[in-house]
């Protein structure tokens, strides 16, 4: 048994974490300088709920191993505490990757598509009561954590390229050195730590070279950017591509081996994300027949693709969508898979969306919509301590869009539409700041 300490606890992945290693019998401590739900739920209901704020008396020289959130700050007081102690300091990518060490690593990355591909291997893994632990990004239907951490011989992670750590500058997915790994395809993110796309493609080409020995990844052949670094990668590869599908009332149908499958799932990209998992359930001794079977109920992983009302014809879905190749994916998808008009919803709401550099990125990325709307709080720019941006700029970034700065306009158009019978699409990693939407 290990003594942990998690510095800023309350994080999506943190809190799981300390749930999970509190499982696996650790004595598990956190802090934190804010906590929300649904961490602080969790939290509480497993009594590791901290006191809020920073105090550096809580690190002591017992400690095993300090976790560092990427929340906290270089100067927390609990880490500079943790490094006079000389104490064992590690970010939680580097957690895994230790306590993962003689496991098989599957790793699923790429810059869109990587909490829904490992949710489907998750998925189909679970119904077939094969044995493993898992890291992802999400909530997952069927799982009551998005971290597990056990004796099993398998880990299914999800590889995502932000920074580790304040005190760790890489990427988080270089830590995993994985035996079989997916690249779901590359399109510009997180401006904040890559001011340039050279710089993104960079930290993909590192890992693409992280395999370990006779290790290999699956990428999808249509990406121009893959195309080019599989050329100068070390590692083996093989490429996936659109399967045969057609789009039913229900979801889809795919075709494999001469038969067709019905799935709930719709949309071309998450099909491509489907190939790529089927593919790697393969090298995990799983049949193609098997894998289709096992997936035809999978409905998506949490806020990813997901439906909130289907009847009488009409659908509505929400999405996590905040990048271009997300947003135009996602919004292709609806309105391909289900007649009639679609008002589809984007609210700006990271850092990323709300910069003048990558704003003209989305150009024409809602296009396939009937009606567009991008919405924004005004007073977000002052509590991301960001530069303000017009409507203006917005507009003529997006193209054919409407711009909405108040909840209560987004909230008369989305409502009426509904209720004249639109489909819907709602695309945020925010709240819309609490919109109310009527939907039954």
């Amino acid at each position: 048994m290990k003594r942990v300490h998690l510095i800023a606890i309350g994080g999506a992945i943190m809190h799981n974490l300390a749930i999970a290693l509190q499982r696996k019998g650790h004595h598990v401590s956190g802090s934190d300088d804010a906590i929300y739900d649904p961490a602080r739920s969790n939290l509480k209901e497993n009594n590791l709920l901290p006191s809020i704020g920073w105090d550096e008396s809580v690190i002591t020289s017992d400690i095993d191993v300090v976790i560092l959130g990427m929340h906290a700050r270089k100067d927390n007081p609990e880490l500079l505490k943790a490094k006079q102690l000389n104490l064992n300091i590690m970010s939680f990518p580097e957690f895994i990757a230790t306590e993962s060490k003689d496991k098989k690593r599957v790793v699923v990355a790429g810059s869109h598509g990587k909490t829904t591909t490992t949710a489907m291997i998750m998925y189909v893994l679970s119904r077939l009561n094969i044995d493993f632990d898992y890291l992802v990004g999400s909530s997952i239907n069927g799982f009551d954590l998005s971290v597990k951490i056990s004796d099993a011989p398998l880990i299914i992670i999800e590889g995502d390229e932000y920074l580790s750590s304040p005190m760790d500058l890489k990427s988080k997915f270089l830590w995993y050195n994985p035996h079989i790994s997916i690249i779901t395809g590359i399109a510009y993110d997180h401006i904040n730590v890559f001011p340039t796309f050279d710089s993104y493609l960079e930290t993909f080409k590192k890992y693409m070279n992280t395999h370990v020995s006779k290790g290999q990844f699956f990428w999808y052949k249509n990406d121009i950017h893959l195309q080019k670094l599989v050329e100068v990668s070390l590692c083996s590869n093989m490429a996936y591509d659109t399967p045969v599908y057609k789009n039913t009332s229900n979801g889809s149908l795919i075709s494999y081996a001469g038969s067709w499958y019905p799935l709930e799932i719709v949309g071309k990209h998450n099909l491509e994300n489907l190939q790529a998992a089927q593919l790697v359930c393969e090298q995990l001794g799983v049949p193609g027949d098997e894998f289709y079977q096992a997936i035809k109920e999978f409905s998506g992983a949490g806020k990813r693709m997901e439906k909130i009302f289907d009847k009488n014809g009409q659908v509505v879905y929400r999405d996590f969508a905040h990048s271009p190749s997300k947003l135009k994916a996602t919004t292709e998808a609806i309105k391909d898979s289900f007649e009639g008009k679609l008002i589809a919803v984007f609210e700006l709401h990271t850092f990323s969306s709300l910069t003048k550099d990558f704003l003209p990125l989305y150009k024409d990325t809602m296009d396939a919509a009937d009606h567009a709307i991008v919405f924004y709080n005004d007073a977000i720019f002052e509590h991301k301590k960001m530069e303000y941006i017009d409507a203006s700029f917005v507009q003529n970034s997006f193209g054919n869009v409407e711009v909405m700065h108040f909840t209560s306009d987004l909230e008369n158009i989305v409502n009426t539409s509904f209720e004249q019978g639109d489909n819907v699409l709602l695309m945020s990693s925010g709240t819309f700041q609490k919109a109310s939407f009527t939907f039954d």
